[in-house]
C-alpha cells in the first residue's frame, strides 16, 4: 500500500469503517430475517436447522500438479482425471487380449437361447411352504400364511399362469 504513517493511518482508519459498516448491515439484514420469521410455518424451523447445522468440509484432492483445495480446482482435477481414464482405444495393444474379448462376443452372439426350465406344482408347493409366516406379504399383499393354506388345485393354477 504505502509507506507514509499519515496516508496509512488514514488506510486504517477507513478499513476499519468499512468492515465496520459492512458488519452493521449484515446484523440488520439478519435482524430483518429473525423479524420476519412466522412460528406458524415451517421457516423459523428450516432457518434453526441451517443455523443449527455444522457444514462438513471437503478434503483436498491430490492431483499430479498439487492439491486442489478449491471447487473450481477440484472440478477441474476430476475432469482432467476422467478425460484420462476414458479414452477411446483405437488400436489395442494386446492381441491376445483382444482374442479372448473376440471369442466371447462370438460365442455370446451364436449361443442358442436356451428354454427356461419349467416347474411343477409340488416345486411351486414346495416354495410356498418354505416361507417364514412373520415376514412380509407378497407385492400383491397376500401374507404368508394365506398362501401356505392353498389348496393344490389353485397352485396348479398359479403354475399355469405363470
Amino acid at each position: 500500500m504505502t509507506r507514509d504513517p499519515a496516508l496509512k493511518v488514514q488506510v486504517n482508519r477507513l478499513q476499519r469503517s468499512v468492515s465496520t459498516q459492512l458488519n452493521e448491515w449484515r446484523n440488520d439484514r439478519w435482524s430483518n430475517t429473525l423479524e420476519s420469521l412466522d412460528p406458524k410455518d415451517q421457516l423459523l424451523w428450516k432457518m434453526t436447522r441451517r443455523v443449527m447445522r455444522i457444514p462438513t468440509p471437503s478434503p483436498p484432492l491430490v492431483t499430479p500438479g498439487g492439491l486442489a483445495v478449491s471447487d473450481s480446482e477440484k472440478a477441474e482435477a476430476l475432469a482432467d482425471s476422467l478425460e484420462a481414464q476414458f479414452q477411446p482405444v483405437n488400436n489395442p495393444s494386446v492381441p491376445a487380449v483382444v482374442e479372448v474379448v473376440n471369442e466371447a462376443l462370438r460365442s455370446y452372439s451364436f449361443a442358442p437361447a436356451s428354454e427356461p426350465k419349467l416347474t411343477n406344482p409340488m416345486e411351486v408347493q414346495d416354495a410356498i411352504w418354505g416361507l417364514k409366516v412373520g415376514k412380509a406379504p407378497s407385492p400383491g399383499g397376500i401374507p404368508n400364511r394365506a398362501l401356505k393354506h392353498l389348496p393344490l388345485s389353485i397352485v396348479s393354477l398359479l403354475v399355469v399362469f405363470f
